[in-house]
Order: structure tokens, then C-alpha cells, then sequence
């Protein structure tokens, strides 16, 4: 069952499974997209089914009217919105949170986690931007320091965002406990992660 949510600055869709689990996943959406994102519709259907309270919502920039993110300094706004929506999920189940987006909304859900810790139970990140393409020396990484949170990064093997080997080599700045899932063929747009649903749900870490 799918419902609208819109409360407190929170936009999305909640998707109610069957038979819960007592535990919720959040979704959201790269930069130039938004919470109606093909894959986070499949997924977040796939989720519901394993018995996940799930939202897929859009971040602040995408309910300001606005088609990308604002710069880097502006950014925040969007973390606080991340931090909107897991409080208003946690209102809704008593068990685990796992917050996730995709690209640029992953990436923002890990920095809103190492700038709060205990936001989530776990992190959900889909195709994170290691760097932009071609461009391998600016990369995203100054936080991961800081980053405690068990994280499962989900990646194309042909995403031009960061190589498998790249990736591998960022993950050991991160202290928290982290893993690596390799979707063979995928770009970027991770088409065909759907369809791995429930390989991504036996190697969450929360």
C-alpha cells in the first residue's frame, strides 16, 4: 500500500508492506531527479514486500521548485531534510532505520550521518559520486573520516563516478564497518539493481 506523506517539510511516498518487520528504509533521489525515480520505485516496492516501512521522498531543493542541488555551501539545507524525514519515519515503526539515497542523495544522507551520529542504524548508498567524471583527483571524501555508521555501497561497474578499485581504496578512510556491493555491467543510473533487491537485503549492515 502506498500513501503520500507531506508534514514538516517532508515530501514522499510511504509504502506500507503486508507484514511488517517492525523496521523502515529511507530512499532518495540523485540530483537531477527526484523520489519518482525508477529505481527507487522498484526498490522501495521490493522493500516493502521483505516487510520494510519504506519512504521515498524528495530532498529540500527538489520541494523548493529548484531542478538541481545548490552549491556546496547551501547544501545543508538538503542534510536537514534527510534529518526531517528519518524523524518523521521513526514515529512510524519501533525497530531499525536505514537511511539511503541514490548518487547525490546518498551522499548527502552519509554527511548528514557523520554529522549526526545515531541518525540511522544503517546506510543504504546507491551509486555514490566518488568523484565527477574524469575528473578522479576531486574526491568526496573529507567526511568519511568521520562516517561510524555500517554503510553498504551499492555500485556499477561501469559507473564513470568512481571504479570498483577506487571505491575500495575510499572505504578504508571510513571507520565505521562498510561493504561493497558490485553491480557487473551497471552505469551510474544503476539499471538492473532492482532486479538485486534482496542480495542488497542480506548484506545491509544494520
Amino acid at each position: 500500500m502506498e500513501q503520500k506523506l507531506e508534514t514538516d517539510g517532508v515530501r514522499g511516498v510511504v509504502h506500507g508492506p503486508e507484514s511488517p518487520n517492525g523496521d523502515a528504509i529511507l530512499l532518495t533521489h540523485g540530483a537531477g531527479s527526484n523520489a519518482n525515480a525508477p529505481l527507487l520505485v522498484a526498490l522501495a516496492g521490493a522493500f516493502a514486500g521483505a516487510g520494510f516501512v519504506v519512504l521515498r521522498y524528495d530532498l529540500p531543493f527538489r520541494i523548493s521548485g529548484r531542478k538541481s542541488p545548490p552549491l556546496p555551501a547551501a547544501q545543508a539545507s538538503d542534510r536537514e531534510g534527510i534529518v526531517r524525514a528519518v524523524d518523521a519515519v521513526r514515529g512510524m515503526v519501533k525497530g531499525k532505520i536505514l537511511a539511503g539515497g541514490h548518487s547525490y542523495g546518498g551522499r548527502q544522507t552519509a554527511m548528514a550521518a557523520a554529522e549526526n551520529p545515531g541518525l540511522a542504524n544503517g546506510l543504504l548508498l546507491l551509486s555514490y559520486p566518488l568523484h565527477p567524471p574524469d575528473k578522479p583527483q576531486q574526491l568526496r571524501t573529507s567526511f568519511f573520516p568521520q562516517l561510524r555508521t555500517p554503510a553498504l555501497f551499492v555500485s556499477g561497474s561501469r559507473d564513470p563516478f568512481g571504479t570498483v578499485e577506487e571505491l575500495r581504496e575510499a572505504l578504508r578512510l571510513i571507520p565505521g564497518k562498510t561493504d561493497l556491493l558490485i553491480v557487473e555491467r551497471a552505469g551510474h543510473d544503476l539499471k538492473g539493481a532492482a532486479g538485486m533487491a534482496g542480495t542488497v537485503l542480506e548484506r545491509m549492515l544494520f
